[in-house]
């Protein structure tokens, strides 16, 4: 298995922390795609696909018609797409993705965060040539064939197609596609499923360190240190990382 497969795996169980985070990360993202494409799912794919996310963290119906109502508001603000970047103790590379509505808050925050454990904030593009942007679909596997949907979406730059299993909230384990490829490639791979009737599960970008670097167990501490403190930031959506996480 590749790359993405090893992140994957690693990252499972510790993108959405909380589920009360969860849902303040989609509502935000779901403001930002009716913002830049109208509060029609059918004519604006990005807010189909944050639709189909709401649904994989049972986000209730009500909830994301209620956001999509609030962000068709004028009144409502919008929140901008911010990347900070720096690095941890021990040359850990970090990249922080953000949402925010006050860039003079979330700067401060970050900063701090960055100072309290003895890393240091990076100017833009110090750390992110280091990490690969991706897109990911997580598709329903019943009735499909690695192998030929692989070859079928091969000229749309798919890199890796596998098997993931997930225990559901009734403690039995599903099974589901996995598909990574370039983050421009997004757009293909989304109609393509679509046309074809394949059911998308949910769908979102990451960014997977190119090289991870080992640490001892106390110097893992000294890195969770700052990646807890920017986690439990509500302007925060994903933080990425070169040091090597364990899939236990």
């Amino acid at each position: 298995m590749g790359r993405a497969f090893e992140f994957r795996k690693a990252r499972k169980m510790k993108r959405w922390s909380a589920m009360s985070k969860a849902f303040t990360r989609i509502g935000k993202d779901i403001v930002m795609a009716v913002k830049e494409g109208g509060p029609d799912p059918d004519s604006n794919s990005r807010l189909r696909a944050v639709i189909q996310n709401a649904k994989s963290v049972n986000m209730p119906k009500d909830n994301v018609e209620r956001a999509i109502k609030r962000a068709s508001d004028k009144s409502q603000g919008d929140y901008k797409e911010v990347i900070f970047e720096g690095y941890a103790q021990h040359g850990i590379a970090v990249l922080i993705e953000t949402a925010t509505d006050n860039n003079t808050r979330t700067v401060a925050n970050v900063r701090a965060a960055f100072n309290k454990t003895d890393g240091s904030l990076g100017t833009s593009g110090s750390v992110v040539f280091m990490f690969d942007h991706t897109c990911n679909f997580k598709v329903k596997g019943e009735g499909l064939n690695l192998e030929d949907l692989e070859l079928e979406l091969i000229d749309e730059g798919v890199e890796e197609i596998f098997e993931d299993t997930e225990e559901n909230a009734d403690g039995e384990e599903e099974t589901s596609v996995m598909i990574y490829a370039p983050f421009e490639s997004f757009g293909n791979i989304q109609a393509y499923l679509e046309a074809n009737n394949i059911e998308i599960l949910s769908s979102g970008f990451e960014r997977i360190p190119q090289v991870t670097k080992k640490l001892t167990a106390e110097q893992t501490a000294d890195v969770e240190k700052l990646l807890e403190k920017l986690e439990e930031d509500d302007d925060v959506q994903n933080v990425y990382h070169t040091m090597e996480e364990s899939a236990e």
